[in-house]
């Protein structure tokens, strides 16, 4: 059982909503900015990328985890933690340079910009038109469960070898917060549930296809 009703659940989010106005119009917007940058590729560009969700994250754990949800469920307090270590993590990989864009293809690409098509444009507009206030939904770039299906996306153009240490707080909430999905009446929050799903698939299709590859270079020659 949660500590929380549904009511409860909701009325944290439209006072969030309420004190942080009008940030949520200006985060979509440096959203779109974001993937402008990773439409257009670049060292700098990539950093950029990196730096504005580590925001989003550092920003979700300290202000809505600890500062709005920790009110009606206790455990905000050490998602908030992780929430912000995740920022942490991602500054660090943008610091280090370690993450280039641009050059992701196949499954990967097409699972990447699924879910930030989805965080950005589909979410929000499923609230809309199950009747939902927009104050009372998830805010784009300042909740969890968007936040997290972002940065899962981002992660999935990465054309270099992301950090496994980038995915696992990612993952872990797609499963605690997924779970609002049935317990909270949050349909929309069913793609963040199949997140880690689709990260397996992604990961099983590179697997075979580097080791297809890899047998057929090994077979001889027919003369």
């Amino acid at each position: 059982m949660l500590p929380f009703t549904h009511q409860q659940f909701i009325f944290v989010f439209s006072v969030y909503n309420g004190a942080i106005w009008p940030l949520q119009p200006i985060v979509h917007v440096a959203g779109l900015v974001m993937l402008a940058l990773l439409l257009r590729p670049s060292r700098g560009r990539d950093r950029a990328s990196l730096v504005l969700l580590a925001a989003m994250w550092i920003w979700t754990g300290f202000v809505y985890q600890i500062g709005f949800f920790s009110r009606i469920n206790p455990a905000a307090l050490a998602f908030g933690a992780g929430f912000v270590l995740e920022g942490v993590l991602l500054l660090q990989a943008a610091k280090r340079g370690e993450l280039a864009f641009g050059t992701s293809s196949g499954v990967r690409r097409a699972m990447g910009w699924t879910l930030l098509i989805y965080s950005m444009l589909i979410y929000p507009l499923l609230g809309s038109v199950m009747g939902d206030r927009y104050f009372d939904l998830p805010a784009f770039g300042l909740t969890p469960c968007p936040v997290t299906m972002t940065t899962v996306g981002v992660l999935l153009l990465a054309s270099s070898p992301v950090p496994h240490r980038l995915y696992v707080i990612p993952i872990i909430w797609a499963i605690v917060g997924g779970s609002a999905a049935g317990l909270l009446r949050m349909p929309q929050d069913w793609v963040l549930l199949l997140t880690p799903l689709m990260l397996a698939i992604v990961v099983a299709h590179e697997h075979f296809t580097k080791h297809g590859s890899e047998g057929m270079g090994t077979r001889p020659r027919v003369r």
